[in-house]
This record gives structure tokens, sequence and C-alpha cells, in this order.
């Protein structure tokens, strides 16, 4: 299992490699990147999870169902 720190690493290695990939150009919209980026497929893979239950699913993210379906629904995952 995937400890919170290895995934922060991972997520620093990949905007490492992102900067440097920017090869002078000015960064912009990061924070937007990085979360469209990473909520979308946790999303897929808690749902797969919870074999579908949304309620169940909402639970293991430690969120509202009703802020999972408004998620789900803004990644056209419905």
């Amino acid at each position: 299992m995937s400890r919170p720190n290895e995934i922060a690493d991972s997520v620093q290695r990949t905007l490492d490699q992102y900067f440097r990939d920017l090869d002078g150009e000015k960064p912009a919209a990061i924070y937007e990147m990085v979360i469209r980026n990473v909520e979308r497929p946790m999303l897929e893979f808690v749902l797969r999870q919870a074999n579908g239950n949304q309620t169940v699913a909402a639970e293991m993210l430690g969120i509202n169902r009703n802020t999972l379906r408004r998620k789900l629904t803004e990644y056209e995952l419905l």
C-alpha cells in the first residue's frame, strides 16, 4: 500500500520533470493541473474499489456523497 509520503514524493518528482520540460517557458495554472491529473484517476480507482457504490467510495475518500457525485459529474464519470 502506498503511504502518503510516497504519493507526495511522486508528485514532487513529476513537478520537477514538468519544470525541466518547460525549458524556460513560464509555468501557469499548476494547481489546477495537479488537481485535475490526480483527482480524476483517484476517483476512478476508489469507485472501482467500492464496486461502483458511491456511498462506500465517499466514505473511503472521507468526503460527503453529494461532493463525490458533484466531482463525478464534473469529470463526466457518471
